[in-house]
């Protein structure tokens, strides 16, 4: 008896199937490495100063000052009328919670203004450029 030749191939692929010998490779038996999450470092909180730091920053000024009372105290209503007084050219404030710093931006040079006079009163630190 002559076994057909179809027969014969269907036998042979069968056969290799079984075995595990096909080409294509199963996904469902093969494991594979599950990709691992990589931890991303969450940026810690801004403190409050740079809260206000980044706030005018933000308004892309060429000049940042930073004004406090020289004994740490918080700045006082009659303070700020002072400031806004003697640095008309400030365009944006921003005050720590607290009330111990403001921050302000201008695109003004405050050293050719009332900057002395100011700092006569308050420690000043330029922020500008840092």
């Amino acid at each position: 008896m002559r076994i057909p030749a179809c027969l014969k191939v269907l036998t042979i692929v069968l056969f290799f199937a079984a075995c595990g010998g096909s080409s294509a490779p199963s996904t469902s038996t093969r494991s594979s490495p599950s990709p691992t999450a990589t931890a991303i470092p969450s940026a810690s909180p801004l403190t409050d100063f740079e809260e206000a730091l980044q706030y005018i920053r933000n308004g892309q000024y060429t000049y940042v000052w930073v004004f406090s009372r020289k004994d740490g105290k918080p700045l006082q209503p009659d303070d700020s009328t002072f400031l806004r007084t003697n640095a008309p050219q400030v365009v944006d404030w921003a005050a720590t919670k607290d009330k111990k710093k403001v921050v302000a931006g201008t695109n003004f040079n405050l050293e050719e203004g009332n900057l002395e006079l100011i700092k006569k009163r308050f420690v000043v630190e330029d922020y500008s450029g840092k």
